[in-house]
């Protein structure tokens, strides 16, 4: 398969996790997604500023890991597409970045109880999720949001080797070593929230899942695995965008095929 069949697929990908996302109630009309390019990892690929439901392979752009578009250009950029390039940099095994405001997770954002994973599905989030509050460093005279890289790098640090970071009273980052995977640990993020906090109001100890549970479980969701393909096919049918995923499978089954020959 040439680079180009590659960048295309890798585009249509992108499209398609704007739609689930926004489809799945984590993003409304903020939030956004990106993916490294993959064959520049000092380049990601993410959409012009819109509304990730609306989002089609005409509105993909590249940018360099200082979130310039590549090639200049006048279309509107998302003002937080700091918080990707910063995790690119400080990242090299993330190959794909959220950043949503899923109201379900918000409340984990603003009180000092820890966010952890408590069913199976969500155990990507992993042992621990940090809290980025952006008054620790730039003080209480900004809009909450990530807007420069200071604030992008600073947030990137905080995240460290971690797969989740929460911002306080904004929303969440989540970075993965594969759109799939980042996408599909972004759905289950807010059903998370939704499980701890139902949890909570029955009160009593919290029986959340183990290091070791965290570990094996999250070990099955890797992209080798049919489970997350059967996850992907079904949240883009149910976006409406199952047309693209058909051209992707239809390429790579094209490259195997020549590969085999």
């Amino acid at each position: 398969m040439s680079e180009q069949d590659d960048l295309k697929i890798a585009v249509n990908d992108l499209v398609i996790a704007n739609r689930i996302l926004a489809n799945e109630g984590v993003m409304d009309a903020s939030g956004h997604v990106s993916v490294r390019h993959p064959h520049d990892p000092n380049r990601y690929l993410m959409s012009q500023s819109r509304s990730p439901q609306l989002v089609d392979p005409a509105d993909i752009l590249e940018l360099t890991l200082d979130n310039q578009p590549v090639g200049g250009g006048s279309r509107p950029l998302y003002h937080e597409r700091f918080i990707h390039g910063a995790i690119y940099r400080a990242r090299p095994d993330v190959k794909a970045v959220v950043h949503a405001h899923a109201e379900d997770v918000l409340p984990f954002t603003i009180t000092k109880v820890p966010f952890r994973p408590v069913i199976g599905s969500a155990s990507a989030i992993g042992h621990h999720v940090p809290l980025w509050d952006i008054r620790d460093r730039f003080g209480d005279a900004t809009n909450l949001l990530v807007s420069n890289l200071d604030q992008g790098s600073d947030l990137a640090t905080c995240l460290g080797e971690n797969s989740v970071v929460l911002l306080r009273g904004h929303g969440f980052a989540a970075a993965r070593n594969s759109l799939l995977a980042v996408v599909r640990m972004s759905i289950f993020l807010p059903r998370n929230a939704r499980v701890l906090m139902n949890a909570l109001r029955l009160g009593g100890e919290i029986n959340a899942l183990t290091p070791g549970e965290i570990d094996v479980k999250a070990a099955t969701y890797t992209t080798d695995r049919a489970s997350m393909y059967r996850g992907w096919e079904y949240w883009a049918v149910r976006a409406g965008c199952g047309e693209l995923l058909e051209y992707n499978l239809a390429k790579m089954k094209e490259a195997a095929q020549k590969a085999a020959k």
